[in-house]
């Protein structure tokens, strides 16, 4: 087993890995594609595999040295039935460790330090640390959780979208562009939510927060749900003497102003990403691994 481990942040839109050595010093990275495990298995276990090999070779290491190193990987739905075992089985490292994508999130955001950590980019999901002791909330995926995530903006913009064509609730600016970009036909938007996956709602959440800023009421609606909805998870993890909360991902930013102040005052800049989690969890698992051995 060499003297390397390499940490791996499998989100939904892309895989991102770093391999680095014993000292947690980075000597290269990689990046693949999604590895989302709950809706496409197969893939994201290719797509992990790819980007840990990237990474080998932007440290100027043969692909091959992958069987030889100690991995962490943090994905989505890692939680979720066997899903978890299904890739830490097939993974084709030395030693190899499927967590959730919370975990990385959170030792990469507050290292070994107690606080809160809100995750938001294509899913959702929450973890705290307090006197060493972990919890989580959600990321139970994108068909029954993952509030306030990329996917589910999307998603409740075309069912808020639907209601207005039907004059259920009323339409606005981004209804309207909504429906138009479908050519105005709902059966379409249907068509598309049937087969589509989480990336591909989630990328209209951009649209969502531009509208919203702009105060159209059905942005200001989707996106002040949210708010709420990460106020009540924050709120399940919360404790008296929290030092601190890190929102995380590429929506964390977008969400800020729309948080209340009880939750704002809070709020602390991450010490790192959920890859730098990835890299400091697979060093210590290559640390444990290598006294093990002596």
């Amino acid at each position: 087993m060499t003297e390397l481990a390499i940490g791996i942040d499998g989100g939904g839109t892309s895989c991102r890995a770093a391999v680095a050595d014993r000292n947690g010093k980075i000597i290269g990275r990689g990046k693949a594609g999604p590895a989302n495990i709950l809706s496409d298995l197969e893939n994201s276990l290719l797509n992990i595999v790819e980007s840990a090999q990237e990474a080998l070779r932007d440290a100027g290491l043969a692909a091959e040295a992958i069987s030889s190193v100690a991995a962490v990987v943090g994905v989505a739905g890692a939680n979720v039935t066997d899903y978890g075992d299904r890739i830490e089985k097939a993974l084709p490292f030395a030693e190899g460790r499927v967590v959730t994508d919370a975990l990385i999130a959170l030792q990469g955001a507050l290292g070994d330090d107690d606080g809160i950590v809100g995750a938001f980019g294509t899913g959702s999901v929450y973890n705290a640390r307090r006197n060493g002791r972990l919890k989580g909330v959600g990321g139970w995926g994108f068909v029954v959780g993952d509030q306030a995530s990329g996917a589910r903006l999307g998603r409740d913009l075309m069912e808020r979208s639907l209601l207005a064509h039907d004059g259920v609730r009323p339409a606005s600016a981004i209804t309207e562009a909504l429906m138009t970009e479908y050519g105005n036909d709902p059966e379409r938007i249907a068509e598309f939510a049937h087969s589509a996956r989480p990336t591909d709602f989630a990328r209209y959440a951009p649209v969502v927060f531009e509208h919203a800023a702009r105060g159209d009421a059905v942005a200001v609606g989707i996106v002040t749900d949210a708010a709420t909805a990460i106020g009540e998870s924050l709120d399940a993890l919360l404790w008296p003497e929290c030092p601190s909360i890190c929102l995380l991902g590429g929506l964390a930013g977008a969400y800020e102003p729309w948080l209340s102040e009880h939750y704002r005052s809070r709020l602390a800049s991450p010490k790192g990403d959920a890859l730098q989690g990835a890299v400091e969890l697979a060093v210590k698992l290559l640390n444990d691994r290598l006294r093990g051995a002596a």
